[in-house]
């Protein structure tokens, strides 16, 4: 969803569709919202956690996959979270 965001127009959508057939989509079920929720709470009003990025790190976290993103300051307060370098 966070990537549909990007897109402008329908052409990039488009790419952006058939980029993603190349890889597993990891849809989001109770587990991962219970878990999304918890780091709302922990994490919203002492470190601005938005929804998206709850969603993103509770399924790395409840499926015990690592994360990597350019973006390191949004995630590197979770506890929980095998938050691998980006360089």
């Amino acid at each position: 969803m966070e990537l549909m965001i990007g897109c402008a127009n329908k052409a990039e959508l488009q790419i952006l569709e058939n980029f993603l057939k190349h890889f597993y989509i990891i849809k989001i079920d109770q587990a991962v919202s219970d878990r999304a929720v918890d780091l709302l709470r922990s994490y919203r009003l002492s470190h601005g956690l938005l929804i998206a990025d709850s969603l993103i790190a509770a399924t790395a976290i409840v499926c015990n996959y690592p994360f990597i993103t350019k973006k390191q300051r949004d995630y590197r307060f979770i506890q929980g979270l095998n938050l691998l370098p980006y360089s």
